[in-house]
């Protein structure tokens, strides 16, 4: 069974600012700073490349698509994920 974990990055932000297991957990911390920015839930110990692959999502076609560039910017709206703005979630 595949585990997963929720991260958060903020806007502008070059890397992740939190961490979590749960939900809930996040969106704590997201609103106690009034946080704006995106939190993702992603699999763990599997890239987001191999993950969308293996469920159907996305199929590498062109030679670029195998690439490491490729691979370290891939990222992919079928991920569970939600927006915050001044810490409040966007419907």
């Amino acid at each position: 069974m595949q585990s997963f974990i929720w991260i958060f990055h903020g806007n502008e932000a070059q890397f992740c600012s939190g961490v979590y297991e749960e939900l809930k957990q996040a969106e704590t911390f997201i609103k106690k700073y009034f946080l704006s920015g995106i939190l993702t839930k992603m699999p763990l110990n599997k890239s987001v490349y191999e993950w969308t692959i293996e469920k159907g999502f996305f199929e590498p076609k062109r030679d670029y698509q195998h690439s490491g560039k490729f691979i370290q910017n891939f990222t992919s709206a079928y991920l569970e994920h939600y927006h915050y703005q001044n810490g409040e979630r966007m419907e």
